[in-house]
């Protein structure tokens, strides 16, 4: 039943954990989509599952090697796509495929590749403990801290990156900072929707937001605000029926979110059409 997240401590974690996500996915989610980068943080995650088996292989937590690999990865995956070698289709599938064959070959030597690892993917978010739900609302933390420090830089090469550098920002860096803030999300959020979905949170809620919006700093509003909302929705669904997956009902819930944000936006430009004259 819905009432058990609020009178229960797992309820209340589980709602505290994805009212995290929810809010601060967008915040990246807003910079990547701006600057094309949408699957970016998706390497990221599939990279991510590659770090988990190779924590458990050398005796840390998942979570430890997750950070890691979604960091080192972040560098090359940037790395990449500097250098002209991430500007087509074959070169983010080749990075994806790595990461879901090298986690599945580590979990399967670790003698980890079981039902443990649809959690992986898809999140274990009834079952966080307290200390799961202060790594997530500590990371958090930092991904909205960092934001708020660089946002005009950030913001500045998201619109126009040769304007940026031609004003005397340290692009790269920032580009650097970026793909860094969406490695610790993606860590943050594995727990919450899985390293297969995580990335979704980062990017419907932003198309949804642009769909209404007509400047970057609205359709970031937008876009936490539906972040945050398909997390209590979709955790309430998942609740109330029982056995439904979490991660999978607050991405669904955000996509019909987006469904409807384009359809009022549609309207929204129809009903504003200049008429033409003769």
């Amino acid at each position: 039943m819905i009432d058990v997240l609020f009178t229960s401590d797992f309820g209340r974690r589980a709602l505290l954990a994805a009212t995290v996500v929810g809010l601060v996915a967008p915040v990246v989610g807003a910079f990547l989509v701006q600057r094309r980068l949408s699957l970016v943080g998706d390497g990221i995650g599939h990279l991510a599952l590659a770090g988990v088996a190779i924590g458990v292989l050398v005796g840390v937590s998942g979570v430890a090697g997750a950070m890691v690999v979604a960091l080192l990865g972040a560098v090359l995956l940037e790395g990449l796509r500097v250098r002209g070698r991430l500007t087509g289709d074959l070169s983010l599938a080749l990075v994806f495929y790595l990461g879901i064959a090298a986690g599945a070959v580590g979990l399967s030597l670790a003698g980890r590749f079981d039902t443990s690892v649809l959690g992986v993917l898809f999140g274990t978010l009834f079952a966080l403990s307290w200390a799961d739900v202060g790594v997530i609302a500590l990371l958090g933390a930092i991904v909205v801290g960092a934001v708020l420090v660089l946002y005009r830089p950030l913001l500045a090469v998201a619109l126009d990156e040769d304007t940026a550098r031609a004003g005397g920002l340290p692009v790269d860096a920032l580009n650097l900072a970026l793909v860094a803030l969406t490695a610790l999300l993606v860590v943050g959020g594995m727990r919450v929707v899985g390293l297969l979905l995580v990335a979704a949170l980062m990017v419907v809620p932003v198309a949804a937001g642009s769909k209404v919006a007509h400047s970057f700093r609205a359709t970031l509003g937008w876009a936490v605000g539906v972040g945050a909302a398909s997390a209590w929705l979709g955790l309430m669904v998942a609740a109330w029926h029982g056995g439904l997956v979490p991660g999978g009902t607050i991405v669904l819930t955000a996509i019909v979110a987006f469904v409807g944000f384009a359809l009022v936006g549609r309207r929204t430009a129809v009903g504003h059409r200049p008429r033409r004259t003769a």
